[in-house]
């Protein structure tokens, strides 16, 4: 296992589940995945929960705010970018067209971040590191391996993230949808797809993707642990086998088994 202690502007680097059921998620996730748990004290009733693999963090979660709840908001994952600044990329957002919708404020020691929409509707964060820089562990089986947006306008959508980290955007594919490759420099920040009527009403969001060993044994593992399958798994060509699914509270998120790379 790769450790890794910084990450660079414009990376994913904290995939947090919002949930109304934390004791159900730590069960289920610590039983899909192997992970363990760390709890940090949130007030006398409530806690914040670190996942963890092998020690070191890969995921949070907390149980979801009652004024959110009431909203009607159901449990989910938001996708944290690394920035230097959250003050300043507040700003950029803001100017690009994007909606503050909560900060910017500090986490104590660890950090400071700041939660907002893009032009889309689309929320996701934004985390400036202090002594937390984000997982320690990622691009591994039982760790995120992927961040992607599913949004009804891509177009609107790479120029907001564009202008905010300096992504690039790279097709990747037209059949069976639209699919575009969110560059970070050389390297993959992300994926992006048009949503297509077969998907019914779902929201804009961003999907983690956690990388699985084998697909099919873990849609059965979620399903035995009160998970629904979204998407079936399907293989993806030159890339491997994925499934999407809805943990027992209603959180989406998705697995990936990577095929083999050619020796």
């Amino acid at each position: 296992m790769i450790v890794t202690t910084t990450h660079a502007p414009g990376t994913f680097c904290w995939p947090e589940l919002s949930t109304s059921n934390q004791a159900g998620a730590e069960k289920f996730y610590t039983e899909l995945f192997g992970w363990t748990t760390s709890l940090t004290p949130m007030g006398p009733d409530s806690h914040y929960t670190i996942f963890q693999k092998d020690g070191v963090p890969v995921a949070a979660g907390a149980a979801m705010m009652p004024d959110v709840a009431a909203q009607g908001v159901p449990p989910h994952w938001l996708s944290y970018v690394a920035t230097e600044s959250v003050d300043d990329s507040v700003a950029t957002a803001q100017k690009l067209g994007g909606t503050l919708v909560a900060g910017p404020f500090d986490v104590m020691e660890y950090g400071r971040m700041a939660v907002l929409a893009d032009t889309t509707g689309t929320p996701f964060a934004l985390w400036q590191a202090k002594t937390n820089p984000g997982i320690g562990v990622l691009d591994e089986d039982n760790s995120l391996v992927w961040t992607e947006l599913c949004t009804d306008d891509t177009t609107k959508a790479a120029a907001f993230y564009n202008g905010l980290f300096g992504w690039t955007t790279e097709k990747w594919s037209d059949e069976p949808m639209e699919y575009t490759l969110l560059k970070r420099g050389d390297a993959s920040a992300g994926g992006m797809m048009k949503k297509v009527p077969q998907m019914g009403p779902v929201p804009n969001h961003w999907m983690p993707y956690f990388g699985v060993a084998a697909c099919d044994a873990t849609v059965s593992k979620a399903q035995s642990l009160g998970a629904t399958v979204v998407v079936p798994a399907m293989d993806v060509p030159n890339v491997g086998r994925t499934a999407a699914l809805a943990d027992p509270q209603g959180a989406t998120f998705s697995i990936m088994q990577f095929a083999p790379r050619p020796a």
